[in-house]
């Protein structure tokens, strides 16, 4: 297996209909209006974070699984915990497939869509409750059409929740300026150097994707592990030098030297600590890579296991 580094490169995917890698921010390929996730805390559409191209050494769900569609909370309803509906939350959280429709009406949309939800879609939630989906893909649905939100009519438990901004201006434009919708994007020196560009306020404004495996990183194929023991294959990319733990003594082994922050496996850097029992089939990813409130952290996936969690 091999490492990957993740770039977001200055232009959007071709116009010709070639997805390239993925993208990020924009919208899902390949799902119909009616199997988009939606927030189980509040019952708006998540937001789409990016769709991911996976090396074929990544493919863990099977040739035929060739990328993934990963969905957030979005950014304005994420301040220390999900801007949440009680009732909502509570149908979701008792949802089991079968049961019948809800006898209040103002449930029957969210049953409907929980009957229609996608096949390979897979629910994950942070340790403050925020929730994520990943909806795997076949090629063809990687390829196919770009999927808009669906409409969402009227609803009296939804509609006491603020509605995203991304749903207004694009997930783009929502996390580079969400704070001030009515008034110009906020000023950030981050526009230039990972969008190339001030991002469109536009639903389908997205930036294109693209990996290059990474020359040295001897954690590729292992299981990341914060203190890894003798004889474990994981490495950690720092030592202590002449084994005393100061500041001073702190160093990085030359392999690690310029591995990008967004990647698919190898060494993880996470802004805390490494968690327990992540695969070697994971993203880690920076929160501008797709728009995020990880409080200025990063974020990571194992898509093998279904599992994600950030820090800070």
């Amino acid at each position: 297996m091999q490492a990957y580094d993740l770039e977001i490169q200055h232009r959007s995917i071709d116009d010709d209909g070639l997805r390239g890698h993925g993208w990020c921010f924009g919208l899902p390929p390949g799902i119909r209006p009616e199997q988009w996730p939606l927030d189980p805390t509040n019952g708006y559409p998540l937001a789409h974070g990016f769709t991911l191209l996976l090396p074929e050494d990544y493919r863990v769900h099977g040739p035929e699984i060739v990328a993934l569609s990963f969905f957030a909370i979005a950014c304005d309803h994420n301040e220390g915990g999900p801007s949440s509906n009680e009732a909502i939350h509570a149908f979701f959280s008792g949802y089991a497939p079968g049961m019948p429709c809800p006898q209040d009406p103002l449930l029957a949309p969210f049953w409907e869509a929980e009957r229609q939800r996608h096949p390979r879609m897979h629910r994950m939630a942070d340790l403050l409750g925020c929730p994520y989906a990943v909806i795997l893909l076949t090629r063809e649905e990687f390829e196919g059409p770009l999927c808009t939100p669906p409409a969402l009519a009227p609803n009296a438990l939804r509609d006491a929740v603020a509605p995203p901004a991304w749903l207004t201006v694009g997930a783009a434009a929502a996390f580079w300026g969400y704070d001030s919708l009515d008034e110009p994007l906020l000023e950030h020196d981050h526009y230039q150097s990972l969008m190339g560009e001030q991002p469109r306020r536009d639903l389908a404004y997205h930036r294109a994707l693209a990996w290059t495996a990474r020359r040295n990183d001897p954690n590729a194929g292992h299981a990341p592990l914060e203190e890894p023991g003798e004889g474990d294959a994981y490495q950690r990319e720092f030592y202590w030098e002449g084994g005393e733990i100061t500041r001073e003594n702190y160093r990085e082994h030359g392999w690690s030297q310029g591995h990008l922050p967004n990647h698919i496996g190898g060494t993880m850097r996470p802004a805390q600590a490494i968690p327990d029992g992540i695969s070697p089939f994971y993203v880690e990813f920076e929160e501008y890579l797709g728009g995020y409130n990880f409080g200025t952290g990063n974020g990571w996936l194992d898509f093998k296991d279904m599992k994600f969690d950030w820090s800070q």
